[in-house]
């Protein structure tokens, strides 16, 4: 409450201190450092397999384990493996670690998805970046 009294007993000196407020805004405002989108350099790869008529549980089985384990001796330097399987579609995610280079890693992955369709069956969709 003594705000309260202070501004009506001085409503002057409030009245200042809102154009101050008022005209100091703007500057402080341009000069404050915004990074809405850091650059956060991740190194990911994304592999999308797509074999229509499996239910998750058979994609998990012949597609998507089998293929993560190809990738565990394949690929170097992977932090983690995180993969997706839905009806008739599967998504596996490589996580490197931040001093991997992609271009060997995307290189590595594909030698891995070559071993990886000669004893699969006949009619999966090759891996295709996800949209």
């Amino acid at each position: 409450m003594w705000i309260v009294r202070v501004a009506l007993q001085r409503p002057y000196t409030f009245v200042v201190v809102a154009l101050l407020i008022l005209l100091a805004s703007p500057v402080l405002i341009l000069r404050t450092p915004t990074d809405i989108f850091p650059n956060i350099d991740i190194p990911v790869i994304a592999v999308a397999w797509q074999f229509t008529g499996l239910n998750p549980e058979e994609m998990e089985g012949r597609i998507t384990t089998q293929y993560e384990r190809i990738l565990t001796t394949t690929v170097d330097n992977i932090e983690h493996i995180e993969s997706t399987t839905v009806n008739g579609q599967s998504m596996v995610k490589l996580f490197l670690q931040p001093s991997a280079r992609l271009d060997t890693a995307n290189a590595q992955v594909d030698g891995g998805v070559a071993d990886h369709l000669a004893p699969a069956p006949r009619t999966p969709r090759s891996p295709r970046p996800p949209a």
